[in-house]
């Protein structure tokens, strides 16, 4: 693929996000309630998606932009040594959905991210979320796929190219972030 095609392609799935500004909005929402109620978010996915769990975990117990307070925020990707205990034990399929049972608390998030939707551990983990009544977001890709349908909200990127469904979703925690620092101003 030539730079213009590959840029044609993030722009074109940019571009195609305002067919999915609704939910867009519900996630936000209700991340924002959960957070306002003092409930922690429980992030995960799996590869580049690890990597973005573990990015918008950073942005809010560090910061994004502004300094204010902290808050709850955990990626279930970020101890090997716990992932690998529950692989070995349980299977990889239950990696976050075990995690999920011993740290989740009635009215925190599960957030998940995967480019293709096909993960078993992510398809495992929301409906972990589901068994325990705990509202969910996932972060999607290629139209959804397995894990379509299975979260509260579905933020399924209109895209085919797992490059520009990952900078898709990087730009989505992003907003979700400024969204979050308008709500929770800076502190001295």
């Amino acid at each position: 693929m030539t730079f213009d095609e590959s840029l044609n392609e993030s722009i074109q799935t940019f571009q195609a996000l305002k067919e999915i500004e609704p939910q867009i909005n519900n996630a936000g929402d209700l991340i924002l309630e959960a957070l306002r109620k003092g409930k922690k978010l429980l992030i995960c996915g799996n590869g580049g998606s690890a990597a973005e769990a573990q990015h918008f975990a950073t942005e809010l117990t560090g910061r994004f932009q502004s300094n204010r307070r902290s808050l709850p925020a955990i990626a279930l990707t970020g101890d090997g040594t716990l992932i690998t205990c529950i692989a070995n034990d349980f299977g990889a399929d239950k990696v976050f959905s075990r995690q999920i049972e011993g740290l989740a608390n009635e009215g925190d998030i599960i957030v998940c991210f995967s480019s293709s939707g096909q993960s078993s551990n992510i398809v495992t983990a929301l409906q972990t979320a589901k068994e325990l009544n705990l509202p969910s977001v996932s972060f999607l890709g290629k139209g959804g796929g397995l894990c379509k349908g299975l979260a509260t909200v579905d933020l399924i990127v209109p895209g085919q190219q797992t490059a520009a469904v990952q900078e898709s979703h990087l730009f989505l925690l992003h907003h979700i972030c400024e969204r979050i620092e308008e709500a929770f101003p800076a502190v001295e």
